[in-house]
C-alpha cells in the first residue's frame, strides 16, 4: 500500500470515528449524561467521551464497526491499558466527580448509526 492510499484511509477512520463519537455523545444527552469532555488528551492518551450522571462517572470508548459485532470486539487489553492511566490523569486534573463510581464503558456505533453500550466492559485488573 503506498503512502497516498494510507493517508486517505487514515483521512476516512478519523471521519468516522468523529462522526461514531458524535453520534454516541448525542445518545448519552438522551439518556441524562452529562457529557464532560470529547476527545481529551492526556498524557497517557486519549479519551473519546467523560460523562456523568448522578454522579457516576463514566470513561467511554466509542468503536465503530459496519456491524455492532465487530465494534464489540474492537477493545484490545493494550488500549485497555492506555484507557486506564488516561483516565488516571483526568481524575488527577478534574477531583470532585464520581462521587457515586466510577466505570469504563464501551459504545458501538454501526454503520446506520445504532448505538449500544456495554456498560462496565472492563475493570482494573482485568487481563
Amino acid at each position: 500500500m503506498d503512502n497516498t492510499a494510507r493517508m486517505l484511509r487514515g483521512a476516512r477512520a478519523e471521519t468516522s470515528g468523529r462522526q461514531a463519537e458524535d453520534v454516541a455523545a448525542a445518545a448519552l444527552a438522551r439518556e441524562g449524561w452529562v457529557v464532560l469532555g470529547q476527545r481529551i488528551r492526556t498524557p497517557a492518551g486519549e479519551l473519546d467521551l467523560v460523562a456523568e450522571r448522578e454522579g457516576l462517572l463514566a470513561f467511554i470508548e466509542v468503536k465503530a464497526r459496519p456491524r455492532l459485532a465487530e465494534a464489540a470486539l474492537a477493545l484490545r487489553p493494550r488500549q485497555r491499558t492506555r484507557l486506564l492511566a488516561a483516565a488516571e490523569c483526568w481524575l488527577a486534573a478534574n477531583p470532585g466527580h464520581g462521587a457515586a463510581g466510577m466505570r469504563f464503558d464501551l459504545l458501538l456505533v454501526d454503520v446506520a448509526g445504532e448505538v449500544r453500550r456495554i456498560a462496565d466492559a472492563f475493570r482494573i485488573g482485568d487481563p
